[in-house]
This record gives structure tokens, sequence and C-alpha cells, in this order.
């Protein structure tokens, strides 16, 4: 039997670890994010569906530089940034490599 997604963590934005167990019986929506790309405005609506619903929906977004180098902040100038843009209030994790030996497992 395979692993699910709520057999790993990741580390948060403030670079404590955490367990992907805590999000089940929540429908997830997993996002690659960066703050200097022509896609940022999608913090925006991002929040919106986060806030409309909140309890049964958890988004997760996952910067990565990996693309262009178009998020080459660190984790707490991009917190700072979509908190003060975009009033971003979903969980942020650390920046993470999305593709090659470095990638996330899930």
């Amino acid at each position: 039997m395979g692993q699910s997604i709520y057999d790993f963590s990741a580390q948060g934005n403030d670079g404590q670890d955490v367990s992907l167990g805590q999000f089940q019986g929540k429908v997830l929506l997993i996002v690659n994010t960066a703050s200097r790309c022509g896609f940022t405005p999608q913090y925006k609506g991002l929040q919106e569906l986060y806030e409309k619903y909140q309890g049964k929906l958890e988004i997760l977004g996952f910067p990565c530089n990996q693309f262009a180098a178009q998020e080459p902040a660190s984790n707490a100038e991009i917190f700072e940034f979509c908190d003060r843009t975009y009033g971003v209030t979903f969980p942020l994790f650390a920046k993470v490599e999305v593709n090659g030996m470095g990638a996330l497992p899930f």
C-alpha cells in the first residue's frame, strides 16, 4: 500500500515541521507559488477561496524558485510580502524544489 499525502511533513514558513496529517478530512489545494511572476495575483484569489470555504478547504502554498528564479526572496520575505500585499492567512511553507533530485516527495 502506498503512502498518502497525510503521511508526509513539510517545513513551514517559520522553519517548524508541519505534519500534513493535521489536514486529514479536508479538501487540499496544494499550490506552487512565486511572488515575482505573472501569476502572483493568484494569492488574492486563493485567499478569497480560503476565506469562503474555511473549515472545509485548506490551501497549502509552497513557494519555489526553480522556474526563471521568480521566487528569490527568503521565507520571511515571502511571508511578509504575501501578508502585506494580499492578506494571506492560509498556510505558507518554506521554499521547496518541485523537480529534480531535491523535489518534495509528494
